[in-house]
């Protein structure tokens, strides 16, 4: 069973930046999603296994960078010039069996999440 514990959430002001980090218990492409409350959870970011490939939700692009240090088998998340609509509790989740997936029913393990809150 693969474990995923995620730190880094927290409260910031309008403009702010959140470090979320995510360390695993193996190696695998990582995502990252986010649910805000009444909706439904959406797809923020996704690095491949090497790390040499990203990808980000429309939203976060030039906001967003995602990174990873294999050798701790953690992902990093780091956001930045947030909003108030980026208040969610966001989810690292990996995936076992595809390389850079994208969609939330293609990641088989998922961690608890963590709350980032974006105040005006």
């Amino acid at each position: 069973q693969v474990q995923l514990v995620e730190s880094g959430g927290g409260l910031v002001q309008d403009g702010g930046s959140l470090r979320l980090s995510c360390a695993a218990s193996g190696r695998y492409p990582m995502g990252w999603f986010r649910q805000a409350p009444g909706k439904d959870r959406e797809f923020v970011a996704v690095i491949s296994w090497s790390g040499v490939l990203t990808d980000y939700a429309d939203s976060l692009k030039g906001r967003a960078t995602s990174s990873r240090d294999s050798a701790k088998n953690t992902v990093y998340q780091q956001m930045s010039n947030l909003k108030p609509e980026d208040t969610a509790v966001y989810y690292c989740a990996a995936a076992a069996g595809r390389a850079f997936p994208n969609r939330a029913y293609e990641y088989d393990y998922w961690g608890q999440g963590t709350q980032g809150t974006v105040s005006s």
